[in-house]
């Protein structure tokens, strides 16, 4: 996947050049459009039980596949503002709190274009008895996995490469 344009977003122009996927510039006008790293957060959340909550994606990139709840942070948002409002839209629940855990690089490939992000992950902790209710058009639904070991995690067919990171680091930790 290349991120190509055809058209200068600036003049129009056709002589828009792709340089390193890091920028491009238009030789018409001298624009020069950088291709920055977005930030996300994700956030490993365990029930009573020690068990993981994932959520089923319910639309591409990796639709089907099991992500830890999170998104992309919006303007002028901290990352920590991020996974109460990411949960609160996602999982219909307010955590009580938000630890760092890492960061890992990642790519996000959607509709034709690669995203290159920074993924924040916290440790959440959710009120007691709290009902999840999933995002309509974001979630399929939820899934709770025990996972005690790097074995475990060989098997959840995870969306993302930086949340297995995580989840590793995260395990060695403990």
């Amino acid at each position: 996947m290349q991120n190509d344009f055809n058209f200068c977003p600036n003049c129009g122009g056709k002589n828009i050049q792709n340089l390193n996927m890091r920028k491009w510039k238009c030789d018409d006008c001298g624009y020069t459009l950088y291709n920055n790293v977005a930030a996300a957060v994700g956030l490993v959340i365990q029930n009573a039980q020690g068990k993981i909550l994932f959520e089923k994606r319910a639309k591409d990139p990796r639709k089907g596949f099991l992500a830890l709840p999170g998104g992309f942070i919006d303007p002028d948002e901290t990352a920590e503002e991020a996974c109460f409002r990411e949960c609160r839209e996602e999982i219909g629940v307010e955590p009580l709190s938000v630890k760092y855990i890492a960061s890992f690089p990642n790519t996000y490939d959607y509709k034709n274009l690669r995203y290159k992000t920074c993924d924040i992950f916290f440790e959440a902790i959710l009120p007691p008895n709290a009902e999840l209710h999933a995002q309509e058009g974001e979630v399929l639904g939820f899934e709770e996995v025990s996972i005690k070991s790097e074995e475990d995690l060989k098997d959840v067919p995870l969306a993302f490469e930086s949340a297995r990171k995580t989840l590793t680091l995260w395990l060695n930790q403990k």
